[in-house]
């Protein structure tokens, strides 16, 4: 990557961030400005505002001990270097025992998108074969979401936008029979990724359970040959219901990455710490604007340092 591409991706990342920074980091400022002097007292008000940033309680607690421990040994003797202390824990935090938050390069792939509806389902699939379509790579859209109303419309036009083709049933269909049908197109045209709508039913668990299940089975007998990457999509705007909705969707699919949505609408960018700490599934994309380029590959050390340099 050219240095002055990374500069203006780093940009358009600190300034999506710019309202969680604000909030988060503002907060932590506030604390550092307030009490001078490091001691319990300063670490229960830093816990505080770290909560507060919708930073989960068990991962604030993550973070608290690991400064506490690095003051003890007074790796960390003023409010400055606490600052740059969090920096580094939060960088730890979304780095390890990770794995590769790059999207798989191995043709051809399947991907799966999943998440309730609202959440950007669409508009990210879009986005992803946009960002695909750059690499030189081809691309199909399933229009599995045949229970949504206009869900397939939606992704039509999408497609159109895209210059990508759509295989389509119509709405109420077997979604795992429109799969089929696009595994099958996706075959005959040596198509290089087939990136899969899905239903966001996470109030039938079941329903979609047995759905999930039926898709998984078609991909694995029709496309055997085929990578699989399942996408769960969150709306950052929804804060700490984010994480319960990854913990529900864990429990229903096999999940390979998250797509967080929305960051620059909202302050509650402290999700992306959360989501890293609490699930063993790695952010591969975050949102932080509408263009077409603005969803964009999940760097930790980039987000980091987006919020606090």
């Amino acid at each position: 990557m050219a240095f002055g591409e990374k500069k203006s991706f780093f940009t358009k990342l600190k300034e999506g961030l710019s309202k969680t920074k604000n909030d988060m980091v503002g907060k932590i400022e506030d604390v550092i400005l307030r009490r001078p002097e490091i001691d319990e007292v300063f670490l229960e008000e830093l816990e505080e505002a770290l909560i507060l940033s919708d930073i989960g309680m068990d991962t604030t607690q993550k973070i608290i001990d690991r400064l506490r421990v690095d003051i003890k040994q007074q790796k960390l003797a003023t409010p400055e270097a606490v600052n740059e202390g969090i920096r580094s824990i939060i960088t730890d935090i979304l780095t390890e025992d990770k794995p590769d938050t790059a999207l798989t390069d191995e043709v051809p792939l399947v991907i799966l998108m999943i998440g309730v509806n609202g959440a950007g389902k669409t508009t990210s699939m879009a986005k992803i074969a946009h960002m695909l379509k750059e690499q030189g790579k081809s691309v199909m859209f399933a229009a599995a979401d045949t229970f949504r109303a206009a869900a397939i419309e939606q992704l039509e036009i999408w497609g159109n936008r895209t210059d990508v083709p759509v295989i389509r049933h119509n709405e109420g269909a077997d979604p795992s029979a429109v799969i089929f049908d696009a595994i099958k197109a996706a075959q005959a045209r040596n198509i290089d990724v087939l990136i899969c709508d899905t239903a966001g039913r996470l109030q039938n668990k079941k329903n979609l359970m047995n759905e999930l299940a039926k898709m998984y089975r078609v991909i694995g007998r029709e496309y055997p040959e085929a990578a699989l990457e399942t996408l769960l999509v969150l709306d950052a705007a929804t804060g700490k219901n984010a994480v319960q909705q990854a913990k529900e969707f864990g429990e229903v699919a096999e999940l390979t990455g998250i797509v967080l949505t929305k960051l620059d609408g909202t302050a509650k960018g402290g999700i992306v710490i959360t989501l890293a700490d609490q699930f063993g599934v790695p952010v591969k994309f975050i949102g932080v604007g509408e263009g077409m380029d603005d969803l964009q590959v999940f760097n930790p050390e980039d987000f980091a340092n987006a919020l606090f340099l």
